[in-house]
């Protein structure tokens, strides 16, 4: 179980119901969920960043996924060497503007020299795929501190020729011995919602191929080998609120075009899929 002690809700879109999973502890950052949402300047980021830095706690629960550079920011509290575990349907290494953005946020991580390297399971989208994948961090690839372990079902024609990937037969095979590989590297993990089924988790982005109970084993092998000093969930559906008509616009373009979705209906879903998962991302 996450000590509660160590953990806590940065409230900034309503995505959770308050004190959702027991956590007692919360930053109340509504003021600035819509000027966050998707991309930020560099500035807010840092003034935020700034105004909450020392209230931080290595375990968080946040919002939607448009969120989820807010991670960078996560990682600062620690002060050793560690590596990033990302359950994430998307690669998040968009090397194009913005800066500080839900889709680019892995490069920033990877900015910290204790940051050893990364490893994103669970990529499920066309980011892999030309002419996307032209745009990833392909330095952070090639010298090793960046790795993806996508599953091969989504995969186009010139992916398959590119990429090893994971199946639904073969992938905790492969995680297991990732797992066992870590030589006691301590890891933070962060858990993105849009990596699960869409039958198991209500998102703003495009779902992957996970359960919440492969998750859930997955953390545990993790346990098994080496430390978790943090982690955190986010990606649960929220609506959307933004004050610059540049980020509307440009989140707008981005995501993928949905049916409405019921927001309590969601939070029920969320809710259920995050019961599972969260004990498993404890100490």
């Amino acid at each position: 179980m996450t000590d509660q002690k160590l953990a806590q809700i940065v409230e900034l879109d309503g995505a959770w119901p308050s004190n959702s999973l027991g956590l007692t502890r919360s930053l109340d950052c509504r003021a600035w969920g819509p000027k966050l949402r998707y991309c930020a300047p560099t500035r807010v980021i840092e003034t935020f960043y700034r105004q909450f830095a020392d209230k931080l706690n290595p375990f968080t629960l946040y919002g939607s996924g448009d969120f989820h550079h807010l991670t960078a920011l996560w990682v600062r509290q620690f002060k050793q060497p560690f590596v990033l575990i990302s359950f994430d349907n998307h690669p998040d290494w968009d090397t194009r503007p913005p800066h500080w953005c839900c889709g680019t946020w892995m490069n920033r991580a990877l900015e910290s020299p204790l940051l050893k390297r990364v490893a994103i399971w669970g990529c499920a989208n066309f980011e892999l795929n030309p002419p996307h994948r032209w745009f990833a961090n392909h330095r952070a690839l090639r010298a090793g501190r960046l790795e993806v372990w996508p599953w091969v079902e989504r995969f186009g024609p010139s992916a398959r020729r590119r990429w090893s990937g994971i199946t639904s037969d073969n992938w905790q095979g492969q995680f297991a011995k990732f797992a066992a590989g870590l030589s006691d590297s301590p890891v933070y993990v962060t858990i993105d919602m849009d990596c699960l089924k869409p039958e198991t988790a209500s998102t703003d982005w495009e779902q992957g191929l996970f359960t919440p109970e492969d998750i859930a084993w997955a953390l545990s092998k993790l346990r098994e080998s080496t430390t978790i000093i943090g982690g955190d969930l986010c990606g649960a559906h929220s609506p959307a609120q933004y004050t610059r008509w540049t980020q509307r616009q440009t989140a707008h373009i981005d995501h993928p075009k949905k049916p409405p979705i019921d927001t309590e209906n969601a939070r029920r879903l969320n809710l259920e899929a995050a019961r599972q998962m969260w004990p498993a991302l404890g100490l």
